[in-house]
C-alpha cells in the first residue's frame, strides 16, 4: 500500500535536487495554455512568458511569501482585446492602455478590500454558492482539456476523424498522471504530473506526433519584443468590464488555493494584498506589451495532486518561464509538446479544481434540507453549466464568471431576507453565523 504522500508546506524550501523538476512541472502544466493568449492576439510569446514570471514575483513579494500562486495569461481579455484590435484607427497597443487600466481599477479594488475587509464574501457567497462557483472553475474547463487533447472538435462535438495515436497519447498520459500519484514512492509521487508529461511526450515522438520544425528555424537567443501603451477611451470602454470577469476569477482561485493548502488566504496574507498584486503585475504586463496575468487553474490542480505547496518551487517556475523568454530554441522545443498529451494532464488537473469545490460543500457541512442552500447551489451549478452568456459592451458573462455573478445575487437577496426577518422559515437563522468555516484558522 503506498504511504501516504508529505506535504510541502508554503514557506518550506525545497532542496535543489528537488525543486527543480518540481517547478520545471509547473512551467510545463501552464506552459501551453500561456502562450495560446499571446498567440491568439498577434504578439510574441516571449514576452508574455518574461512578464508572467515577473508577475509570479511580484505576487509573492506583495503576499508577503504566503500564497501560492503563479500568474499566468488571462483568457478573460481575448474577445475585448481582439474587437480593439479591429477597429480601424485602433490595434493592440491601445488594447494594452485599457490593460493597463483595467490593472489599476483591481489595485483601486484591493484597496477598498483592506479598509472594509472580506465579510462581504462572507454574506454574499456564502458556501452554498461559493462551493459551486469553485467547481465551475474546473469544470467548464474539461471541454477546453478535451479540445486539447484532440478528442473534441472546436465545436465542442466528437472527433469525426478521430486518430487512434492520438487516443493512445492522451490516454497514456492521464492514466500515469492518475495512477502514478497514487502508485509511486516518495519524491516519484510528487512529479507524477511530470513524468506523465514526459513519458506522454516519448509515446508522440514514437508516433511521429512531434514537428521539430519551429525549433529549427527559432534563434538561440532572442529579445523579448517590448511595446509601450497607447490610450484611448474607446478601447478602454472596450477592455473595462472584463474586470469583473478577473476579478471574480481572482477570488475564486484565492478559494479553491485555499481548500487545498488548508489555510484562509482570504485572511493570511489577505485577499486585498493577493488582488493588489494582481491588479498590479496586469498594469506592468500592459505598460510593457503584453497581455493581462491571473492567476492559474493548472498550477492550482498541480499543487493539489502533489500536496507540494511551497512559494519556493512556484518562485522557480517563475525564474523557468523569464530564463525561456529569452531562449528561443528553448521556448519553440516546449511548444512541441502535443495536444493530446497536454489534454490528458489538464483532464485531471481541471478535475481536481472541481473536486476541490465538491470538498469545499462537504467540509462546510451545508444543509441541503434548508431550501435557500439548496436554490443556490441548484441554480449557481445550472447557470454554469447552461452555457447561458449575457454581454455586457463588447465583453461576455458565461460559465464560472456568469454563475459568480449570480451566486453573489442570490447570497446578497438571501442574506437580506435573514438579516430583516422576511422569512419565516428561518426565523432563528444567523446569517452572519454562515460563513466559510471550512477556511476558519484554527483549522
Amino acid at each position: 500500500m503506498a504511504k501516504t504522500r508529505q506535504i510541502i508546506q508554503i514557506n518550506e524550501r525545497v532542496p535543489l535536487g528537488k525543486g527543480i523538476p518540481l517547478s520545471i512541472q509547473h512551467t510545463f502544466a501552464m506552459f501551453s495554455a500561456s502562450v495560446l493568449v499571446p498567440y491568439i492576439l498577434g504578439i510574441n510569446p516571449s514576452i508574455a512568458l518574461l512578464m508572467n514570471g515577473i508577475g509570479t514575483f511580484i505576487f509573492i513579494i506583495c503576499t508577503q511569501g504566503k500564497a501560492p500562486a503563479y500568474l499566468g495569461s488571462s483568457f478573460a481579455f481575448i474577445s475585448p482585446a481582439l474587437i480593439v484590435i479591429s477597429q480601424p484607427g485602433l490595434g493592440y497597443r491601445y488594447a494594452l492602455g485599457g490593460f493597463v487600466v483595467t490593472g489599476l481599477l483591481m489595485c483601486l479594488v484591493a484597496v477598498l478590500i483592506k479598509f472594509v475587509g472580506t465579510r462581504w464574501i462572507d454574506a454574499i457567497l456564502p458556501p452554498a454558492a461559493m462551493g459551486p462557483v469553485v467547481a465551475l472553475i474546473g469544470l467548464e474547463l474539461a471541454g477546453n482539456a478535451a479540445q486539447t487533447a484532440g478528442i473534441l472538435d472546436d465545436t465542442g462535438a466528437m472527433a469525426a476523424d478521430l486518430d487512434p495515436k492520438v487516443v493512445i497519447v492522451f490516454l497514456v498520459t492521464l492514466l500515469l498522471a492518475v495512477f502514478g500519484g497514487v502508485l509511486y514512492r516518495g519524491f516519484a509521487s510528487a512529479i507524477a504530473i511530470l513524468i506523465a508529461i514526459i513519458a506522454g511526450y516519448v509515446v508522440a515522438l514514437l508516433f511521429g506526433m512531434v514537428d521539430f520544425s519551429s525549433v529549427g528555424t527559432a534563434s538561440l537567443f532572442e529579445l523579448p519584443a517590448f511595446q509601450t501603451p497607447k490610450f484611448s477611451m474607446q478601447a478602454i470602454l472596450i477592455i473595462i468590464p472584463a474586470t469583473l470577469v478577473v476579478v471574480s476569477e481572482h477570488i475564486g482561485h484565492q478559494v479553491v488555493t485555499s481548500e487545498v493548502v488548508g489555510k484562509d488566504l482570504l485572511k493570511d496574507p489577505g485577499l486585498h494584498r493577493s488582488m493588489f498584486a494582481d491588479g498590479f503585475s496586469t498594469a506592468l504586463s500592459g505598460f510593457c506589451g503584453s497581455c493581462p496575468t491571473t492567476t492559474y487553474g493548472e498550477n492550482i490542480g498541480v499543487m493539489a495532486i502533489t500536496k507540494v505547496y511551497s512559494v519556493w518551487v512556484i518562485g522557480g517556475a517563475a525564474a523557468f518561464s523569464i530564463c525561456l523568454s529569452f531562449i528561443g530554441k528553448a521556448s519553440a522545443l516546449i511548444q512541441t509538446i502535443p495536444g493530446p498529451v497536454m489534454g490528458g494532464v489538464s483532464f485531471l488537473l481541471y478535475g481536481m479544481i472541481g473536486a476541490s469545490g465538491i470538498r469545499l460543500m462537504v467540509d462546510s457541512k451545508i444543509d441541503y434540507s434548508k431550501a435557500r442552500n439548496l436554490a443556490m447551489t441548484s441554480v449557481v451549478f445550472v447557470v454554469g453549466l447552461s452555457g447561458i452568456a449575457i454581454n455586457l459592451g463588447q465583453v461576455q458573462l458565461k460559465g464560472m464568471s456568469l454563475a459568480a455573478v449570480v451566486g453573489m445575487l442570490l447570497g446578497l437577496i438571501m442574506y437580506l431576507l435573514d438579516k430583516f426577518k422576511l422569512t419565516n422559515e428561518y426565523e432563528d437563522y444567523d446569517p452572519d453565523s454562515d460563513v466559510l468555516k471550512s477556511f476558519s484558522s484554527d483549522r
